[in-house]
């Protein structure tokens, strides 16, 4: 999508997120014994996300900051994808 709208100049990128501790994925994990500790054991950081931690990076490229930025993938995922 960003190399067919970009000559409309339109960016479009992607957010990738880790696993992110939510209402509903709380109605979820809580009613899954050690699914928690499995998740948090799955990346660097040692735990789930928050839905305040990827405010940063939407704000950012909702913003002019981010104008030379198309068809890019952040990922936010507490580094997760490192291992």
């Amino acid at each position: 999508m960003a190399c067919e709208l970009g000559k409309e100049r339109i960016r479009v990128n992607t957010l990738s997120p880790g696993y992110i501790y939510t209402k509903l994925t709380g109605a979820f994990v809580d009613k899954q014994p050690g699914l928690i500790d499995k998740w948090t054991s799955q990346n660097p950081q040692g735990r789930i996300g928050r839905p305040d931690e990827l405010r940063g990076v939407i704000t950012w490229l909702a913003s002019d900051a981010s104008t030379y930025c198309t068809g890019s993938d952040i990922i936010v995922d507490g580094g997760h994808r490192a291992w």
